[in-house]
Order: C-alpha cells, then structure tokens, then sequence
C-alpha cells in the first residue's frame, strides 16, 4: 500500500499522477521531476493542488516515480497555502517498489486502497488554474450510474485529430481517429468510482506493481455507455515541450 503517516482509515479525495519520465521535457527533467518544474512561480503541479484544495479537497495523493523523493521532500505530508485550508498529503512509490512508473491505470489501481470510493484524478503536468473542483460535481457523479466523468478541452494545436466525441446527453464517444466529431480531448481531469477499475485484469493495490494504461480501459467502458463527460472551454494546457512550458513562462 502507498506510504501514508496518517492515523487511522484515511482516504485521499484525489490523485495527483507525479510518476511520468517527461522525456519531451528534457535536459529540464534530467535533475527534476516534470511536476516540479515551475510555472509562473510554483512547482506546476502546485496548481492543481491549491484547485483541489480551494474545492474542499483537501487529502490528496500523489504518485511518483522518476526522482520522486524530490516531490514528498517539496510537499511533506502537510501543506498550506495562503487563504487555502490545510492539505494532507499521501505517496505512492512506484519506482521505490517497483523499480517503474506503473503508467496510469497501474498506478491508480496501486493506490486505490487509500482513495476514497469516488476521487478525482489529475495529471501534475497539467495547467488548468481556473479548474473549479466542487463537491456538486462528485455528488451528481456519485448518484449517477456512470462509472468515470471525464473533462474534456476543445482539441489543441498539438492533438488535432481529437480524443473522443461528447453526445448531446453526455456521454462521451469511443470515435474511431478520423471519424466526424471527434471534438475533443481529454484534460487529464476526471472522476472515476472504484467500480471503474474492478475489471481491469488486476487486484486492488496492484501488488505485483504490473504497469497498465489507462485508455484502452476508458475506451471499453466508453462503448459499455458507462463513461460521461463534459467540455472545459477555460485555461488548459498540457506542458508537454519546453516550448509549452516557455509559452506559460512568457
């Protein structure tokens, strides 16, 4: 199970994913963690953090891998941030127990013991700062019986042919790459119940720490009808090139 100093039964209301090489990123990712790196005067992740916590969310997890004692040394196991409530912090230590980043869905399985029945997932590479996290959203999430709500962006000059298409209902499509209303792509933020994970082919926790994406999960669940979303249009970028990261830095 992830590391945790916490007393008792604690579960984390979010995960922060902290565990990606960022090899488009490098010499910058060389000597630190692509999360870490700055944008506009904080770590990048921090962003999604102080999101997070300015929605109530306030137990937060985090998953690491490539350097990923940079990222508790940073954090610790509380945080506070100016006019926010106090953070609790949890890790995963993907490449202290496995000697890898066990790709998403392999790291979010690993973790799912100390996460809370419904949580929100965000990528700690992803600039969103006006992202609202609200509790309404995990309760209508929570009632309904979808088993993932993902959020997506219109598509980015970066990844034009799209992701997904979004129904006029909600649901989010499984469209084959080319086809028509292929619209939108995925932010990275979403919410998932941990029914979505409950045939994914691996135990809860992940003991054998077995790597497993995340995509050919979402598009299986997707065809099942059992994945919603709904279309961000605020500030989002994805800082995959130092030319993305310079761009926020301008």
């Amino acid at each position: 199970m992830p590391e945790h100093r916490h007393p008792g039964p604690w579960q984390a209301q979010a995960m922060v994913l902290a565990a990606g090489r960022g090899e488009r990123m490098r010499p910058l990712t060389d000597t630190t963690p692509k999360p870490l790196l700055r944008v506009r005067g904080q770590p990048l992740m921090q962003w999604a953090m102080q999101a997070l916590a300015r929605g109530g969310f306030t137990r937060q997890l985090v998953n690491t891998a490539w350097l990923g004692e940079q990222i508790p040394a940073h954090f610790g196991d509380r945080v506070t941030w100016p006019g926010l409530p106090e953070v609790q912090m949890a890790y995963s230590h993907e490449a202290r127990d496995f000697g890898q980043a066990l790709e998403t869905a392999g790291g979010i399985v690993r973790a799912l013991p100390q996460l809370a029945d419904v949580f929100w997932v965000v990528a700690g590479d992803v600039f969103a700062p006006d992202f609202v996290f609200s509790p309404e959203a995990v309760q209508r999430f929570a009632a309904s019986q979808a088993l993932a709500h993902l959020c997506l962006v219109p598509n980015p000059a970066h990844n034009p042919g799209g992701d997904f298409g979004l129904s006029k209902t909600g649901q989010v499509l499984n469209l084959p790459p080319g086809a028509a209303g292929r619209d939108h792509t995925f932010s990275t933020i979403a919410l998932y119940k941990k029914g979505f994970f409950a045939d994914c082919g691996l135990p809860t926790g992940n003991p054998e720490g077995v790597a497993l994406a995340l995509a050919p999960l979402l598009r299986a669940a997707m065809d099942r009808g059992q994945v919603t979303g709904e279309l961000f249009t605020g500030d989002w970028t994805d800082v995959g090139t130092p030319q993305r990261l310079a761009q926020l830095n301008g």
